[in-house]
């Protein structure tokens, strides 16, 4: 892979184009983006058999449940998931929440999505 620049602005959001994920990078050995949810917006859980995931607040306040246990971030909060973790966040805000991720090693196809909320039973993880 050869050096490169790419701008934020053209890349757009995957939840209708101003909110949810964007990829600047994907591989060959990380992905780098940034996710930003909208006040009362959620991302499903889910977790990933060999990815750690991090998440690096820049401005907002959201909730990560890791392992059903809840972790407030607010600007500057960086929160590490490890693989085999499930995990969901929420923004529970009056202010749209901007967060920089960061997963590795690169795996397009690891993920899995759980369905669990707060307050249910969690799911097992093998």
């Amino acid at each position: 892979m050869k050096p490169f620049k790419i701008n934020e602005s053209s890349v757009q959001y995957r939840f209708n184009g101003i909110s949810g994920p964007k990829y600047l990078m994907r591989g060959p050995r990380s992905d780098f983006g940034l996710v930003v949810l909208m006040p009362g917006e959620d991302f499903q859980t889910h977790y990933h058999n060999h990815i750690e995931e991090n998440f690096y607040t820049l401005e907002g306040q959201a909730d990560i449940y890791v392992n059903g246990e809840k972790i407030t971030l607010t600007p500057g909060d960086l929160c590490h998931v490890p693989p085999k973790h499930p995990h969901y966040l929420i923004n529970r805000g009056d202010v749209p929440w901007k967060a920089v991720f960061v997963k590795a090693p690169y795996d397009p196809k690891d993920k899995v999505n759980v369905q669990w909320l707060p307050g249910d039973p969690l799911p097992k993880i093998e």
